[in-house]
């Protein structure tokens, strides 16, 4: 990114140092954190990882937060999931009046950055090793001014020996309001998930529908041996925001991450996922939807480390272009020296539904061990004229054949949600953003 822009971000940052909360990140962490952004710059489309990624909005984004937060935004807020207690975030900052954190079963804990006594510890410092992909988190290291921990307790165990099934479940939405000149949102997120314990987290971001807020998201999950976490991301932002993700999670031996990511909004947006598989038999599914319309562009990119014996990664991808939109998913599977008997899948599916659309998907293997099973396809096109042919042939008009085949395209992600009011609310989500709601409302 040019020298500008980072002397730019230098200048705001040292404007507001004096404001930004040391409970949330030490004014010495964040010093680290700018003086290695400064060293190292932004990602630019030249870098191989990010050639798919639109940041030139960058140029207009005025990177200190907003001086308050908005009291407003209830009317974006999603209908409530039944038993999950709700976190509410307008541009950065806790919102207590539109949240309900009852407590729900699960031993589960969440602490409010701002409001935290001492040294926060959410998340924890970027890795320095991972480049590129770690600019942007040194970015909310050095501006956020809120964030959330979500701690989760072990599973306790009655007088039989038996381990309790209570599943703690937390709903995180961070709500983006204030336009990218007036400054930026910097949502922050750590969750710690201790042994044998089981966390249903709904993290969602929205905004209103022409906003256009800059929103730099950093999220760090440590999951414990044995525990099974079961996290639901949905990107819903306003047509002209510009979405920036850095999430990393670490699973330990025995315990199970499944993220589901589901990314409609924004003009454009670029999610960077970093999943290790650090112990024995430790395992993740990483399952994701994105679709685009009109000029939307939107990337992104997966990275899972297999650094354990008898490790397993399930990935599956689908993304529909529509418009004049693209859509890029890079899905790049690392399975280390000291990983056998590894077993990991890709299947990465893309649909063009518009002439100047334009999907591009890419499964990635790195291999450094023997007595591995380690499969990948890629498939890009227009719908299936086989199926089409087969569904005219039934009966059906054309437009409601190729609605079918768009949402039979879709499901199979979708169908793995397992909280059913959640899985209502994306369908019908979906639905709207391939603008067939009433078409498929037989579905819903």
């Amino acid at each position: 990114m040019s020298a500008p822009l980072i002397e730019r971000i230098a200048a705001e940052h040292a404007a507001t140092a004096d404001s930004l909360p040391s409970a949330v990140v030490p004014r010495a962490r964040r010093k680290r954190a700018l003086d290695s952004l400064i060293a190292r710059g932004l990602p630019t489309s030249r870098e191989e990882n990010w050639r798919y990624a639109s940041l030139r909005a960058l140029e207009r984004v005025r990177f200190a937060p907003p001086a308050s937060g908005a009291s407003g935004g209830r009317e974006q807020l999603p209908a409530a999931v039944e038993g999950f207690a709700r976190f509410v975030f307008i541009d950065g900052r806790f919102a207590a009046e539109l949240s309900d954190p009852t407590a729900p079963p699960g031993g589960v804990i969440v602490d409010l950055g701002s409001r935290a006594a001492g040294t926060a510890t959410i998340p924890a410092e970027p890795d320095p090793e991972r480049g590129d992909e770690g600019a942007f988190a040194l970015l909310n290291d050095a501006f956020a001014v809120d964030g959330a921990h979500v701690r989760v307790g072990s599973q306790r165990t009655d007088h039989s020996g038996t381990t309790a099934e209570a599943v703690a479940r937390v709903e995180i939405i961070h709500l983006a309001s204030a336009p990218a000149e007036r400054g930026a949102s910097y949502p922050r997120i750590r969750v710690d998930v201790a042994e044998r314990a089981r966390l249903e987290l709904i993290e969602r971001h929205v905004g209103p529908a022409e906003s256009a807020s800059f929103i730099d998201s950093a999220v760090e999950l440590r999951v414990q041996a044995g525990a099974v976490v079961e996290h639901f991301r949905l990107q819903q932002l306003g047509a002209r925001a510009l979405w920036v993700d850095t999430l990393s999670a670490s699973v330990a031996r025995g315990a199970s991450y499944r993220l589901h990511s589901f990314g409609f909004g924004a003009q454009s947006a670029r999610s960077t996922q970093t999943v290790r598989l650090l112990g024995d038999g430790a395992e993740t599914g990483l399952y994701s939807i994105c679709t685009g319309d009109h000029r939307q562009v939107l990337d992104s990119y997966a990275l899972v480390e297999h650094a354990a014996a008898r490790t397993r990664t399930e990935e599956i991808f689908r993304g529909i272009a529509a418009g004049r939109a693209r859509v890029a998913f890079n899905g790049k599977i690392i399975v280390r020296p000291g990983a056998p008997g590894a077993d990991s899948s890709q299947s990465l599916r893309g649909l063009l539904a518009g002439p100047e659309a334009e999907i591009d998907v890419r499964p990635q293997l790195e291999i450094y061990t023997d007595d591995v099973r380690c499969s990948h396809g890629a498939t890009t096109g227009k719908l299936d004229e086989a199926m089409l042919f087969y569904l005219l042939s039934r009966g059906l008009d054309r437009d409601q054949a190729q609605r079918l085949l768009k949402w039979a395209f879709l499901e199979d992600v979708v169908a793995r949600v397992a909280v059913p009011a959640l899985r209502r609310q994306i369908e019908t989500s979906l639905a709207d953003q391939i603008r067939e709601r009433d078409g498929l409302k037989e579905l819903l």
